[in-house]
């Protein structure tokens, strides 16, 4: 017999949000399996964060190499996120910031899992 694959709707995620870098950081989870979630998700909406987690987190988490990509040169603040723990049976530890378009618009493909937009401290 084949060894079960993971399933790719299953994760267990923990975000570290920070608004500045000596400022209070801000803790959240997401966990699911099968695609529903599971006990224990403390993201502030927890659907939300798994729909965009689903939707985005390939791309986001396990971007695949290519090209070098043009970037608008645009600063969206200090905020920092460091996303650790399992995708799909994968590794996830991923720093996301505002510091260019590029990375904005990675912030904002799983801003419901950072506890809301850019700029928030977990609030929506």
């Amino acid at each position: 017999m084949s060894a079960e694959q993971p399933d790719p709707r299953s994760l267990d995620l923990a975000v570290t949000l920070s608004e500045t870098p000596d400022g209070p950081h801000h803790e959240f989870t997401l966990r699911a399996v099968h695609g529903k979630l599971s006990s224990g998700s403390t993201v502030p909406d927890p659907q939300a964060a798994l729909d965009a987690v689903l939707r985005n987190g390939e791309a986001v988490f396990f971007p695949v190499p290519g090209p070098p990509r043009l970037c608008t040169q645009q600063y969206g603040g200090p905020q920092q996120a460091v996303v650790t723990g399992t995708f799909g049976g994968r590794r996830v530890h991923t720093t996301l910031t505002l510091t260019d378009g590029c990375e904005i618009a990675r912030w904002r493909a799983l801003a419901p899992l950072l506890g809301g937009t850019a700029g928030t401290a977990g609030r929506t």
